[in-house]
C-alpha cells in the first residue's frame, strides 16, 4: 500500500464514539493491520487560542464569531495534515476521533457547505472514509449524564440544544453520503459495522485488507 488510509469518525457528544474507535482499533490489529489512532483536540498546536475564542462566542455569539472559530479549526486541520497525517506510515490505517464533520454538529450560523470550504481552501486531508456515530439524543444525552465529566461541551448545556445538534449532524449525513453509524445497539455490533465499511474501502482501493499488515 502506498499511502496510508484516513478514517475519521465524527458525532455529537455521548454517541459513544472514542470508545467506537478503540474497540475497531483492537478488531484492525488482532487482524494484523497498522493502527494509527489520532485526535484532533491533541494533534492541534493551536487549541488553546481556538478555545479561548470558541468562550469568547459562546459568551457573545454570532455570526462573525462563529466564522472566526471555524476559520481557526480549519487552519489547525490544515497544520495537522501537513505535519502530521504526512508522517505517518504509508501501510497504516490512521483512525482520528474529530475532524471536519464534527462541525456539521456544533455550528448554528454558519452553513456547513461553507465550512466545508474553508477545510477544502485549506488543503484539509479528506478522509477515506467519513464515519458519521449517532444515537437518538435522548440516549446521548444520557449517557453523558452517566459520566463523570459529564457532556464536557462548551457549546451544548441543554438536551434541546443537544437534540439540534443530533439533528443536524443526521442531515449532514445524509447529504454527503457518510457512512452512518446509529451505536444504540451492542459495541460489538458498532464496531463490526465500522471495520466491515473499512476493509470495504481497501477492497474499492485494490487492495486486500491482509495485505495491509503484511510489512510488519
Amino acid at each position: 500500500m502506498n499511502r496510508s488510509l484516513f478514517v475519521s469518525l465524527d458525532g455529537p457528544k455521548g454517541t459513544g464514539k472514542t470508545t467506537l474507535l478503540e474497540a475497531v482499533t483492537k478488531v484492525l490489529r488482532a487482524d494484523h493491520n497498522k493502527v494509527i489512532r489520532l485526535c484532533e483536540k491533541k494533534s492541534d498546536p493551536y487549541r488553546g487560542e481556538t478555545m479561548a475564542l470558541v468562550n469568547q462566542f459562546v459568551r457573545n455569539p454570532s455570526r462573525d464569531l462563529e466564522l472566526q472559530v471555524c476559520e481557526r479549526f480549519a487552519d489547525s486541520r490544515g497544520w495537522i495534515s501537513r505535519h502530521v497525517l504526512t508522517k505517518q506510515p504509508p501501510d497504516s490505517i490512521i483512525l482520528i476521533d474529530r475532524w471536519y464533520p464534527s462541525d456539521a454538529a456544533f455550528r448554528r450560523q454558519v452553513p456547513f457547505a461553507e465550512i466545508l470550504q474553508l477545510n477544502i481552501d485549506r488543503n484539509v486531508r479528506v478522509p477515506d472514509l467519513h464515519v458519521g456515530v449517532v444515537t437518538a439524543p435522548e440516549i446521548s444525552w444520557a449517557r453523558a449524564a452517566a459520566r463523570q465529566r459529564g457532556l464536557n461541551s462548551t457549546v451544548i448545556h441543554r438536551l434541546q440544544e443537544h437534540v439540534a445538534c443530533t439533528q443536524a449532524f443526521e442531515r449532514a449525513i445524509a447529504d454527503h453520503g457518510w457512512v452512518l453509524c446509529r451505536n444504540e445497539g451492542t459495541l460489538e455490533e458498532a464496531t463490526m459495522q465500522v471495520v466491515s465499511q473499512i476493509y470495504r474501502v481497501l477492497r474499492c482501493i485494490g487492495l486486500d485488507p491482509v495485505e495491509i499488515g503484511s510489512t510488519q
